[in-house]
């Protein structure tokens, strides 16, 4: 489950499977109310179709970034990104084309007919995979439909870069970051805030909440610390680290935690189960839980998404 290869086709696109609680009315038109979870399909008039809301990228945009920028375009609802639910690949009149997909909770919004998209619909799952124009698209809800209830992401974070330790002579867990690090913090503002966070910890070293003291800022947050998932802590007792930190992924909000390059492929590996986690500097790992479980495990090595 590592993460994103993305490829240079002719035309790269980003979308999502945009979803809301049963309950949450707010006027869009849809058959059926039940079944706990609804989901927005778009209807294009130049196409005459149904498809799940995407668009192309714009100069210089991350896929995540283009997924929530042009779901909203689209539905007009703020979008918060979940797990990912992998891709589509087919031609398109530009040529080849790839689409790469998330399950997004619907935000603060209301749909407002434009030319791109004249009709919204909030449909449960099984009602949209009957309306669904496409193939591609009814994988992309099945997947959706796989994970039962959405699950709720934690971000791990591993720290940017830091100073070299063979040049720092005081106590390492003051060892702050490089101005690589400081560039590489400020990137994970825009990646790591499309996820909604409401809550942030961070191991001890000054690295660690360093790295994500922009994000914090800017949502007004504060860094709890978290010891026990620190390097110097966390191999005193890993089981102990590992259980801090699923208590850390209980509750509906999502929380993003800083940690160190010791720690994170090990609790990746334990809880996700995959073989040999990559951990670059400055890299997000997104573990989607469930009932204490790791359902999912998305892997975004570069900062900037």
């Amino acid at each position: 489950m590592n993460g994103p290869h993305y490829p240079e086709p002719d035309v790269v696109a980003g979308g999502a499977v945009l979803w809301r609680p049963t309950g949450e009315h707010d006027g869009a038109s849809g058959p059926d109310g039940a079944g706990g979870i609804q989901v927005a399909l778009v209807h294009r008039p130049r196409y005459d179709d149904w498809s799940l809301p995407k668009g192309k990228l714009e100069p210089g945009e991350s896929v995540p970034a283009a997924a929530v920028r042009e779901v909203g375009e689209e539905t007009g609802y703020d979008a918060v990104l979940g797990v990912r639910l992998g891709e589509s690949r087919y031609r398109a009149p530009q040529g080849a084309k790839v689409a790469y997909y998330w399950a997004a909770r619907a935000g603060a919004g209301a749909f407002e007919p434009n030319d791109e998209v004249d009709e919204l619909r909030w449909l449960t799952p099984g009602s949209a995979l009957t309306l669904l124009s496409y193939d591609r698209d009814r994988e992309v809800l099945d997947r959706f439909r796989g994970l039962g209830s959405p699950p709720t992401p934690l971000l791990l974070v591993r720290h940017a870069k830091a100073g070299s330790r063979q040049e720092w002579d005081e106590d390492d867990d003051l060892r702050p970051l490089t101005p690589k690090g400081l560039a590489q913090a400020d990137d994970l503002v825009g990646l790591l805030g499309l996820f909604g966070p409401r809550r942030a910890s961070a191991a001890p070293p000054v690295r660690c909440p360093q790295t994500i003291r922009p994000l914090a800022s800017r949502l007004g947050l504060a860094v709890d610390e978290e010891p026990l998932l620190g390097e110097e802590h966390y191999w005193e007792n890993p089981r102990a680290g590992v259980a801090r930190f699923v208590a850390l992924a209980g509750g509906p909000e999502v929380r993003v935690v800083c940690s160190q390059g010791g720690v994170i492929p090990d609790l990746v590996r334990r809880l996700a189960g995959v073989p040999d986690p990559a951990s670059r500097k400055a890299s997000t790992w997104v573990l989607g839980f469930a009932g204490g479980t790791v359902r999912t495990a998305d892997y975004y090595p570069d900062p900037a998404g």
